[in-house]
């Protein structure tokens, strides 16, 4: 039988291992490995980068920084901190930040590998600034960058929002007279799951692929509904059967079900759908920034003709750098263009189809 005092001592060195896990939790922690453990003394440079196989990067929002634009990351400071990291062979998390002081703090803290933005004349070329200590990562930066690496990520990403978003063949946007499209039994069929017009979905479809079961877009969605294959993974939809008319348009019922879910405080249901086809294009987040810009300045937040001001706005530097907006810039105006357009052809589609 153990004594108290046994026991009392099993319970300290429990406790003791529980406080150093807890105190472990939250830093930047290496993959297990048979290497010895580094001292404290040891900074996170280089070859500890490639064994934690991922490069963290700090940055602000901006058209020439960082921003999502139809499910793809942009900016010209990620592009190049993507080839960067490709060139470690790790994978890159961009972290976005406030203010150039958060910037700064955070890469003092350690919290980062370097700062991806033009701080000062000092700084790393093309702009950047790497973490106190990092030797190795400030010598291998230098020795991958040269000048033209600027100019060509410009020329690419120019070139990636100039070309059609969607790589397709064209169709007529109707197939016959009272027909819209061939795939007419499975908007009716799937718009049941959302309890929209299945008219409205064929509109949304049209502008999403002209009813091309096999368009994909350079950012990589696919199929008649244009679905990421990240959102594909959410909804549960083998990637494999993106193209799969009948798969496809019953994934995106469901994620307009959701969508509506997520916007159901907006009691209006003309309104709510506009929100929804808003979302779906530019997505949920940006889109509740335009809203709380929208309610701060007195509009109606649950109007789109409101609503979609800010969007457009959001591509401007004082609103997607204001405080109320938590996922900074946005390239607005494809996503007004999308909700009217979608509207204005379910209104034809109306008139013309029972």
């Amino acid at each position: 039988m153990m004594k108290d005092n046994d026991v009392l001592g099993i319970k300290h060195c429990t406790l003791t291992v529980v406080v150093l896990l807890l105190l472990a939790c939250g830093q930047r922690q290496e993959p297990l490995s048979s290497d010895p453990a580094p001292s404290a003394d040891d900074t996170f440079d280089l070859a500890q980068i490639e064994r934690a196989g991922e490069l963290i990067a700090l940055t602000l929002s901006g058209p020439d920084t960082y921003y999502d634009y139809q499910g793809r990351h942009l900016g010209l400071h990620y592009l190049l901190c993507e080839q960067f990291a490709g060139h470690l062979g790790v994978r890159l998390r961009m972290e976005l930040c406030r203010d150039t002081a958060e910037l700064t703090q955070r890469l003092a803290d350690g919290d980062a590998d370097l700062i991806a933005i033009g701080m000062d004349a000092d700084s790393l070329l093309p702009g950047w600034r790497v973490g106190e200590g990092k030797t190795m990562l400030t010598k291998t930066l230098r020795e991958w960058y040269s000048p033209a690496m600027l100019s060509q990520a410009r020329d690419h990403e120019k070139a990636l929002l100039t070309q059609p978003r969607v790589q397709r063949r064209v169709f007529a946007p109707m197939l016959s007279k009272g027909v819209i499209s061939r795939y007419d039994q499975l908007f009716k069929t799937y718009a049941r799951t959302c309890n929209w017009d299945w008219r409205l979905i064929a509109a949304q479809c049209y502008q999403e692929s002209t009813f091309d079961p096999n368009a994909q877009s350079w950012a990589g969605a696919r199929g008649l509904m244009q679905i990421m294959p990240g959102t594909a993974d959410h909804l549960g939809l083998p990637r494999e059967k993106l193209t799969d008319p009948e798969a496809n348009i019953e994934a995106a019922t469901r994620y307009i079900k959701e969508l509506e879910g997520q916007l159901a405080f907006i009691h209006n249901r003309y309104e709510r759908q506009n929100f929804v086809l808003a979302a779906y294009n530019g997505g949920l987040n940006h889109l509740r920034d335009a809203m709380r810009l929208a309610e701060r300045d007195g509009r109606n937040a649950q109007s789109w003709s409101d609503v979609s001001r800010y969007i457009l706005l959001l591509s401007q530097p004082q609103y997607y750098q204001d405080t109320l907006v938590h996922h900074g810039y946005m390239r607005g105006s494809e996503t007004a263009d999308y909700v009217d357009k979608i509207r204005q052809r379910y209104q034809r589609y109306k008139r013309s189809v029972r």
